[in-house]
């Protein structure tokens, strides 16, 4: 089938056809727009993630500050609002981070709910359609005062092309929101395990503190151990 052909066809679906076809455009748009946003991100959180570890492990607390500040990555902002917090239970700082997490991965998913809401809506705006083509196809047999083929043709016609690219537009709308559905899910466990790994190298950072601060209190006499 050549596109003057499909042309011809999708022109005898009747205006059903063009809230249709603005809805994939948008579909189609927003697909572009979130799957270019989403390229590379695994890669890079975990880089940023690898390079703050290493960082705080060495106890350099300024240096993967300063790297946070100079990614564009997303969780560069979890990891600086944890390093906000000092002295708090452990607990507390989780809670923080699942929400600055939450918060970020809310943000990734935003306008994917305009093509669920597309893929939802496209069969019945093609059951429309296919209502319309019925009505129209009893109006040539009223006006003709007879049946037959010839009569009922185009509002036969037009309600088949309405139910198709109804049925089209759902499918493939359905299809792009569970890809990018699961591309979020797939993107919010990476963040949960950078997530872990980060607490675990300033929870290192701590304990080192806290065990030199014990051991100057211990050298200058303050301290007398058991």
């Amino acid at each position: 089938m050549d596109a003057q052909t499909l042309l011809t066809l999708l022109s005898d679906g009747g205006l059903t056809v063009y809230p249709l076809g603005i809805g994939s455009v948008v579909v189609l748009g927003i697909l572009v727009e979130r799957m270019w946003r989403f390229r590379g991100i695994d890669e890079q959180t975990r880089g940023l993630t690898r390079e703050t570890v290493d960082a705080l492990v060495k106890r350099d607390v300024e240096g993967a500050r300063r790297l946070c500040e100079a990614s564009n990555t997303a969780i560069s902002d979890i990891y600086l609002e944890a390093m906000r917090w000092k002295n708090i239970a452990l607990e507390d700082l989780e809670r923080i981070m699942a929400t600055s997490r939450q918060e970020t991965v809310a943000g990734l998913s935003k306008r994917i709910w305009v093509i669920g809401t597309i893929g939802s809506l496209a069969p019945y705006v093609g059951l429309f359609g296919t209502v319309i083509g019925i009505i129209r196809a009893f109006q040539d047999m009223a006006e003709h005062g007879a049946g037959g083929f010839d009569v009922v043709a185009a509002g036969i016609s037009e309600a088949l092309v309405a139910t198709g690219a109804g049925l089209f537009v759902a499918i493939i709308a359905l299809l792009f929101f569970n890809i990018l559905q699961v591309r979020v899910g797939s993107i919010s466990k990476t963040y949960a395990r950078s997530c872990e790994r980060f607490v675990q190298a300033l929870l290192y950072v701590e304990s080192s503190v806290e065990t030199r601060d014990n051991a100057s209190e211990v050298a200058d006499g303050r301290l007398v151990p058991a």
